[in-house]
């Protein structure tokens, strides 16, 4: 994955605004969740009046497939260091999580580097809960009975605020546990939890952002837009062009 500045390009603009209309409840939808930069869009992708190619969709489904098996292989020693995490998930009191501020709590320390204030370069795997302690967003293949990692978010594309907070001061390669109130989550704006203003919690295991999972999570991230895009008859290696 090349590095990002955090103002995104006309691309990415592009991504980011499709997947609030009409990428909700897909695997990007995860990202939408967690990603916090808007835009506005740049001129239109359909293809011959938005015709859904079934072809190429098998093509980009065995494609994306492949680099899922890559990735697995690639982040599994980081899987099975954060997997038994996924008992620390409990339900906790949503009025006290709103009203206490960013909280945090290391549930391992890292070796790392320490991040700080404003520090993006970095890949992040997660389990994002909400009060219930259900799960809304994680980067697991199955948030009951997880057996590897489908992604890695990439702290680069801009994060809600509250993680941002959460973040400073964790080495990499450790484990923390963030609560984040309503406020510095989505406020009124968005709905998650089964509402607005909701707190969340996430359990986030920050690591370095170099290869080879680097290299793997680009690709996957591509794999995965290209094969999104498809399903709404759209070309997504078009966006931005001239």
């Amino acid at each position: 994955m090349e590095e990002k500045e955090l103002k995104t390009s006309v691309k990415q603009r592009i991504i980011i605004a499709l997947i609030a209309i009409v990428m909700v409840g897909s695997m990007i939808a995860g990202y939408a969740i967690i990603i916090m930069n808007g835009g506005k869009s740049s001129g239109s992708t359909l293809g011959a009046e938005g015709e859904v190619d079934e072809a190429k969709i098998a093509e980009y489904e065995e494609a994306y497939n492949a680099k899922v098996k890559e990735f697995q292989e690639i982040s599994k020693a980081d899987f099975d260091k954060f997997v038994s995490y996924r008992s620390e998930v409990k339900a906790y009191n949503e009025t006290a999580a709103n009203t206490s501020g960013v909280e945090t709590k290391d549930l391992l320390k890292g070796s790392g580097k320490k991040l700080e204030e404003g520090d993006t370069d970095y890949l992040a795997y997660y389990i994002g809960f909400c009060a219930d302690e259900s799960i809304f967003d994680s980067s697991f293949d199955n948030n009951d009975n997880p057996k590897g990692f489908t992604r890695a978010l990439n702290a680069s594309m801009g994060l809600i605020e509250g993680w941002n907070v959460g973040v400073v001061g964790m080495r990499l390669g450790g484990v923390r546990e963030i609560t984040v109130p309503g406020e510095l989550a989505y406020g009124d704006s968005t709905e998650i939890c089964g509402g607005y203003n909701k707190p969340l919690k996430f359990i986030i295991m920050a690591v370095a952002n170099e290869d080879p999972l680097k290299k793997i999570t680009s690709e996957l991230e591509t794999a995965n837009m290209r094969l999104q895009y498809a399903y709404y008859g759209m070309d997504y290696d078009s966006l931005g062009e001239e």
